[in-house]
């Protein structure tokens, strides 16, 4: 996960994307009401994904595109939730601007932030024009 954060961030600097950065929460009661009221303070000012198994499937090549359509879009701060091990809070899902899935089945929390991470670094080659992703 670190080395796809680190290339993603270092290739996207041209780009006019990044850094990446991976921001862990606690909630202090359980719950996915609790999780969201500590999420919350780390959206203000950006677009918002919630990964949900339900959401939006992409192909790698159409994420790339969404991610550099809203930078053109003067976003500058975009923000993937994922959930703890009973999802996302609906509240989070229903504010956010997208959902995005890697499918219907259920990943691990750990797993997913590895496949996000590699998302991300695959999205940034293809906007560089890196040999990474191959269609």
């Amino acid at each position: 996960m670190k080395l796809y954060i680190e290339r993603a961030t270092a290739a996207g600097r041209s780009l006019g994307l990044g850094p990446v950065e991976v921001i862990e929460v606690e909630s202090r009661k359980p719950g996915k009401a609790a999780e969201a009221e500590a999420l919350r303070p780390h959206l203000t000012d950006s677009h918002v994904f919630a990964c949900d198994e339900r959401g939006k499937a992409r192909a790698s090549r159409a994420f790339a595109e969404e991610v550099a359509m809203l930078r053109d879009r003067g976003v500058r701060r975009l923000v993937f939730l994922i959930g703890g091990a009973d999802g996302l809070d609906p509240t989070l899902v229903a504010s956010a601007q997208g959902t995005l899935a890697f499918g219907p089945q259920t990943w691990p929390h750990a797993l997913a932030r590895s496949m996000l991470c590699e998302q991300i670094y695959r999205a940034v080659s293809i906007l560089a024009g890196s040999p990474y992703h191959r269609d």
